[in-house]
């Protein structure tokens, strides 16, 4: 069964703007209902008020921001590394170790995709050494073994993809070297060091099968391997590497900022970005609605654009089906006037198809205020203020 909204005549009512997110008519907040997440049919709407102005929300639905990188403590392991939110289909977690793992583990419930927020180390796995850093990811076929060497206080995010492997979105007309080069991507070597490492001794692998952990022990390294061939294998790609897509008159919808395809999921890189010059154009993302997607938003580093000082590096967001949202209030008077030439930021986002659980998390991770931080756009509507007006 198909799940396209196929009634493609579209129609126009009202006031509205010649184009989508370019010069909307005075005094209105463009919305953009949509289906498919950012992919699918469309329609702009053009209200009086800020669609985001509320003046609160009851029950379960509402957007969360939470801090890991706030709560995190250091594990040598990533099977202990502290979960935020999940579906069938997905976990993210987030890790932070500074200790060289003294074990191997091995995924066989998903694929697993690492970003390093901070540290830099190495890498081994059954295909065998690769060095990483801040921005990397690492995309590791479910089965693999692997353990990282780190000396220094290592943050990552990880992301498991169960059901399906990792992949790259279809480019359509950009091409195959945007947003990046698929051949930049590096592949694990074995080299002196690689080998070096191999030998006697005991060595356990922690196997993560159905959400538990088994211990497979041997007499060696596992991490034996002395050549491979084959297309199955490691990637690492780091986020300078990503070139952004710009338009200098239209702001750009996230899809063109896709990453990895997961298994009902979508993975997008926010990378430095080109203001948009264009006097019309919208220079932050439009108010929009979330009717097929929910929206995680890792916040990595820079000016982190249209969540404004609310949100710092090392954060998480999540704007959950059937719940609007776009710039918060002050964000809001650079939507068609920014004093900078550059977006500097790195942002991940992680769109996916089914609803999210948020995991239990530990005393202090979430802000359970940032439901009202939304409350300011209240300022900004206009039959509100009318309200206060009539009150007066």
């Amino acid at each position: 069964m198909s799940r396209k909204w196929n009634f493609t005549a579209p129609a126009r009512q009202g006031a509205v703007s010649r184009q989508a997110h370019v010069a909307t008519p005075a005094g209105t907040f463009e919305r953009e209902l949509g289906r498919d997440g950012f992919y699918g049919a469309a329609t702009q709407m053009y209200h009086r008020n800020p669609p985001v102005a509320w003046s609160g929300i009851e029950g379960p639905l509402r957007p969360r921001a939470i801090n890991p990188a706030a709560v995190a403590q250091p594990t040598d392991s990533p099977w202990q590394a502290l979960e935020t939110m999940h579906n069938a289909n997905l976990r993210i977690r987030f890790w932070r170790t500074q200790t060289s793992m003294n074990h191997l583990v091995r995924n066989s419930d998903g694929d697993e995709l690492l970003f390093v927020h901070q540290g830099s180390g190495v890498l081994f796995c059954d295909w065998g050494r690769l060095p990483y850093e801040a921005g990397d990811y690492i995309v590791l076929p479910r089965g693999a073994m692997w353990r990282i060497e780190t000396s220094v206080l290592t943050d990552m995010l990880l992301v498991e993809s169960t059901g399906a492997p990792y992949s790259l979105p279809d480019r359509g007309p950009l091409g195959k070297y945007v947003p990046f080069d698929v051949g930049i991507m590096e592949h694990p070597q074995i080299d002196e060091a690689f080998l070096a490492q191999q030998g006697h001794g005991t060595w356990q692998v922690r196997v993560k099968r159905r959400q538990q952990i088994s211990v497979v022990t041997y007499p060696f390294n596992p991490l034996d391997a002395v050549g491979w061939q084959g297309d199955l294998h490691p990637m690492r790609l780091n986020v300078r590497d990503i070139r952004s897509v710009s338009n200098h008159r239209l702001h750009m919808s996230p899809q063109t900022y896709s990453t990895f395809m997961g298994n009902r999921f979508i993975v997008c890189t926010f990378t430095p970005r080109l203001i948009e010059t264009d006097a019309e154009a919208m220079k932050l993302p439009f108010f929009h609605n979330n009717d097929d997607y929910e929206e995680v938003l890792f916040y990595h580093r820079g000016q982190l654009g249209s969540r404004g000082s609310l949100i710092g590096e090392g954060a998480m967001t999540l704007h959950p089906l059937g719940l609007t949202h776009g710039p918060h209030p002050e964000a809001m008077p650079y939507m068609f006037k920014v004093p900078i030439a550059i977006a500097d930021f790195y942002t991940v986002m992680i769109d996916t198809l089914d609803p999210l659980e948020m995991a239990e998390l530990p005393p202090g991770c979430e802000n359970d205020e940032y439901v009202n931080s939304w409350r300011g756009h209240i300022e900004l509507a206009q039959d509100a203020q009318l309200g206060k007006a009539g009150k007066a």
